[in-house]
């Protein structure tokens, strides 16, 4: 990440540390082969400067960025005081035969593989692919200061 594709609150070390540990699922927008808007919340994981997501082979949105590799995205808190990060860049598609992705990704928002969820995911019956988002343009923000007292707030 360099500094002129980053703006925003944070530098680069601490939007780094944000996306590492933040388990909210990442937002993806592309565009369908009609052209239309598409959105989606997958899981992530920040790596060697890359978003990475896993998805099964047959999933719309595999054939939507095999169409067109342009994303937006954003990863940010649900809860106040809301800080996060969104950017736009491009995203590759490759297979993962053995899941590897997918069982990280299931450690880090499942604490582990031992669930109905991840059986039915890891079934050897699915496909499964990587999505790595090359990032182009990061900004971040960070609202704590000015929601100093929104934890007292009622959800």
């Amino acid at each position: 990440m360099d500094a002129d594709s980053l703006s925003g609150a944070w530098d680069a070390g601490e939007t780094e540390r944000f996306l590492e540990s933040s388990t909210v699922p990442l937002r993806v927008a592309c565009r369908t082969p009609d052209d239309e808007p598409w959105l989606l919340s997958l899981w992530y994981l920040y790596r060697d400067g890359a978003l990475w997501c896993a998805t099964g082979a047959d999933a719309d949105v595999v054939r939507y960025l095999r169409h067109d590799d342009g994303v937006a995205f954003e990863a940010s808190t649900n809860h106040p005081p809301y800080r996060g990060v969104r950017g736009n860049g491009t995203a590759s598609i490759d297979f993962d035969p053995e899941k590897q992705l997918l069982r990280e990704l299931l450690e880090r928002y499942l604490g582990g593989t031992d669930s109905t969820l991840a059986r039915r995911l890891l079934s050897p019956d699915r496909e499964e692919v990587r999505i790595r988002i090359d990032p182009a343009r990061l900004c971040t923000w960070d609202f704590t200061d000015r929601m100093a007292d929104a934890d007292s707030l009622p959800d």
